[in-house]
């Protein structure tokens, strides 16, 4: 007998399903960026338009893992004060920088100011938005399932498949 790992049992995910997780939500970062080259006319890639792109995907991924939340910390009085209209130019910062690292590594990607950054900010959340309602995630309960009650840790003896 084993035990099925339900959704939201707590139990994070390990090995190859974390790296399809992040592939996915890599590929999601790329379809975004991909759309806002094509709609988008201060941004432009040199070279090889594939390898920019999907080297821009991963470091914009990473800014956003890591640099992201500091910036939203240190930018929190703007944001209440905004009413989170504020985040839009967080996200623009935040494509500005991806294409700073990019361009330092000579990788052909580049954002021309600040709007063509708030503007693709936008249309990478939207897409993004979009795309990530066709992914489970299955350390999370699917929306409209009943929550476990409180205080239990995982799976009861009654989960147990055969």
């Amino acid at each position: 007998m084993r035990r099925e790992h339900r959704a939201g049992d707590g139990r994070p995910l390990i090995g190859k399903h974390a790296a399809f997780y992040a592939l996915i939500r890599w590929l999601i970062t790329f379809a975004s960026l991909e759309v806002a080259l094509a709609v988008l006319p201060g941004i432009r890639v040199e070279g090889n338009a594939w390898i920019a792109v999907a080297v821009m995907a991963a470091i914009l991924s990473l800014v956003n893992a890591f640099i992201k939340p500091i910036l939203t910390l240190l930018s929190c009085g703007c944001i209440v004060v905004t009413l989170g209209f504020f985040l839009l130019v967080v996200n623009a910062l935040t494509i500005l920088l991806s294409a700073a690292i990019a361009n330092s590594l000579g990788i052909g990607f580049h954002v021309n100011g600040f709007w063509p950054a708030f503007w693709a900010g936008i249309v990478v959340s939207i897409v993004s938005f979009f795309l990530n309602q066709f992914v489970t995630d299955e350390r999370r309960p699917p929306r409209g399932s009943p929550r476990p009650p409180r205080g239990s840790v995982g799976p009861r003896d009654d989960d147990i498949v055969m």
